[in-house]
């Protein structure tokens, strides 16, 4: 009787690249910063950030000169770098930089398609889920990923990268706000919905209404972060 036919060997599976080591203190420290692990004023020191990375200091150096570029912290010789406090001229650059753009893709969002319709609606539930999760940093992210969807459908590449460049401030505000007012994550998602309302029926004004408000909003609020 024939042996049965052997099964043919697997291929070896392929190690799993890790990121260099520059950037996985980069990611590290982006994070910590934006989520407020490390919050305005905390001085940073490469040993200790080699040591949570399990690194070198020098690819800790490569990206804090990488941070420091983004405007996220203050390199001092022999100090270490401090985490820059988000101060009230930023704070009102934002706002302004995001009405200028969000009004205006919130009226060139109507009439809506359904995929967008769809997408809003997704992300809007994906938001509640996480405020009762009470998981804050990715509430602000999925937050952000609400306004940077209709802003992509304005059909205007230029602004849409330069709202791109508002992220990482978007966010760290965003933290900022719902820590020092918890109940604005309820206000945020109940906004979220009377947007999404206007852009389905079709009321542009309606939704540059609602973007000024909640937008305007949140300057109001997260003026306690000047230091």
């Amino acid at each position: 009787m024939p042996a049965a036919p052997s099964a043919p060997a697997k291929p070896p599976t392929a190690p799993v690249k890790r990121p260099p080591a520059a950037e996985r203190v980069y990611t590290h420290i982006k994070e910590a910063v934006l989520d407020r692990r490390y919050e305005g004023g905390t001085l940073l020191t490469e040993g200790d950030l080699a040591d949570a990375v399990g690194v070198s200091r020098t690819p800790v150096r490569e990206a804090l000169l990488r941070l420091e570029v983004e405007g996220l912290i203050k390199l001092y010789p022999k100090k270490g770098a401090l985490v820059l406090a988000v101060s009230a001229q930023e704070i009102k650059d934002v706002v302004e930089t995001r009405l200028l753009v969000e009004e205006f893709a919130a009226r060139r969002a109507v009439p809506a398609t359904p995929q967008l319709v769809a997408r809003l609606e997704q992300l809007l539930e994906e938001q509640r889920q996480l405020a009762e999760a009470g998981d804050l940093a990715a509430v602000a992210v999925k937050d952000r990923c609400f306004h940077a969807e209709i802003v992509k459908h304005a059909g205007n590449e230029i602004l849409s990268r330069l709202y791109d460049q508002l992220r990482d401030r978007q966010l760290r505000m965003g933290v900022a706000v719902m820590e020092a007012h918890p109940g604005r994550i309820e206000a945020n998602v109940t906004e979220h919905g009377e947007l999404l309302d206007a852009i389905r029926v079709g009321d542009a004004e309606g939704a540059a209404l609602v973007v000024r408000r909640h937008v305007g909003r949140v300057r109001e609020l997260v003026r306690g972060e000047d230091r």
